[in-house]
């Protein structure tokens, strides 16, 4: 699929934010812990979602939408013990499915998952803390394997603060006999949407959202109605596009909370930012100053918005430093974006971004989910036409991504539009022209 931008157009107007795509996915795997009917609401239409329920079935699960975006799921009978290859492969999240599916007290087999390649992103601290947990994990010809052994609570220290291995860990320990304590765990909002889930199935989780998570196994979860968290990644991305647009944004159904490490990072560029409530607007005003970024986990500068934040600081006065602590292989627009004039070098995990005037349109590629939202993003900033190839990567984490940008004025087309249910439309419905509040409604 590819996309044609005409830039030049300053974004304005209101944007309503989706559902996360991260806290989705590990949802849907540990719905699987129930035997009960589990419904999610404020779940995105997009295509990782879309693999994930996938797997579910392949698994032996029931998931169907109910309404435009409540997932409804069941899990009960007897069920598969394989992933296929095929699914995994696209999506790294099909590796949550190891703790939810142990948590069962059943045997899981799961291929090596796939995902954007962005980097090493092994499994060794999963693997880790379902062995200490009593289960019989193997890692043979690709693919993982674990069976439910002597279990027990305990306490596990992870290296480092991985959010997969923390979930997987969370799923796994809340079926586990015993109190597990999580060391160094992930705190990420999605880690606390997640443990909110988990209790409200019964559960008993607490502290998430610290670097301290103690877990008392239960023997029974029961159905519940979860609303997900707002996307902070989608939410970041639609306000570093008013900055590089020179525009106007106002983001809705957001967790201001969540957003304070990129308030601060635009506020230091010189943009206006205004957060209210569940709501935050984005508005340049004058020129873009250079700064200095460096990716942590939460809540640092998250990593998912390194990308989209390498296009306004190639537009900024002066010279920018990135520097990428979460994964080696984050800088793959940088290649693409010199192909519109960005002046970027890049040595080993730190990019050297020297500020140019402006940038212009050219055919470029996306290499993952983040990169084609910086093309994106660049496309709507440059003088002329950009053409994005491999924007399919986009439905991964976008939903709606063509529609609700064009709601904001840039003008945006679609060559190869894919029916598959994902609702990437490449114009607005007429009530949205009439009205441009109803394009809110809609999302």
């Amino acid at each position: 699929m590819k996309l044609i931008v005409q830039g030049g157009t300053p974004l304005c107007g209101r944007v309503r934010v989706s559902g996360a795509k991260n806290s989705s996915l590990a949802l849907i795997a540990a719905s699987a812990i129930s035997g009960e009917e589990v419904y999610l609401d404020n779940v995105p239409k997009i295509a990782d979602v879309k693999t994930q329920m996938e797997i579910v079935r392949a698994l032996g699960g029931q998931v169907s939408w109910e309404g435009s975006n409540t997932l409804r799921l069941k899990w009960h009978g007897s069920l598969n013990t394989d992933i296929p290859y095929s699914m995994a492969k696209k999506i790294r999240a099909s590796n949550l499915f190891l703790g939810a599916m142990a948590a069962k007290k059943g045997t899981i087999k799961i291929p090596l998952p796939g995902g954007c390649n962005i980097g090493s992103r092994p499994m060794d601290l999963h693997l880790k803390g379902l062995g200490m947990l009593g289960y019989d994990v193997s890692l043979e010809h690709g693919y993982i394997e674990a069976r439910p052994g002597k279990l027990k609570g305990c306490s596990i220290y992870l290296d480092f603060p991985s959010v997969g291995a923390t979930e997987n860990i969370m799923m796994a320990a809340a079926g586990t006999p015993g109190t597990t304590v999580i060391e160094n765990a992930a705190k990420e909002p999605e880690i606390v949407d997640l443990a909110n889930f988990l209790n409200a199935m019964g559960g008993r989780v607490r502290g998430a959202g610290t670097d301290l998570i103690i877990i008392d196994g239960v023997s029974e979860f029961k159905g519940t109605r979860f609303s997900v968290i707002p996307d902070r990644v989608e939410a970041g991305t639609y306000m570093i596009a008013a900055g590089v647009t020179g525009g106007e944004v106002t983001v809705e159904n957001v967790i201001v909370k969540h957003l304070q490490p990129v308030i601060a990072k635009l506020q230091d560029v010189g943009l206006t930012v205004d957060a209210n409530e569940d709501q935050i607007t984005v508005k340049r005003t004058g020129d873009i100053v250079a700064t200095d970024i460096k990716t942590l986990p939460y809540p640092g500068f998250p990593t998912d918005l390194q990308s989209p934040m390498m296009v306004l600081l190639a537009l900024a006065e002066g010279t920018s430093l990135i520097v990428e602590n979460v994964f080696e292989n984050r800088f793959q627009a940088a290649d693409e974006l010199k192909r519109m004039g960005a002046k970027i070098q890049v040595k080993s995990h730190t990019a050297v971004i020297e500020g140019v005037q402006g940038l212009s349109g050219a055919q470029v590629k996306a290499s993952d989910l983040r990169a084609g939202a910086s093309l994106l993003l660049a496309g709507l900033a440059a003088q002329g036409e950009t053409e994005i190839s491999c924007a399919e990567l986009l439905t991964r984490g976008y939903e709606r991504v063509v529609g609700k940008f064009s709601s904001l004025g840039a003008e945006i087309k679609c060559l190869s539009e894919e029916d598959d249910g994902l609702e990437l439309r490449t114009s607005l419905t007429a009530s949205e022209k009439e009205d441009p509040q109803a394009s809110r409604a809609s999302s």
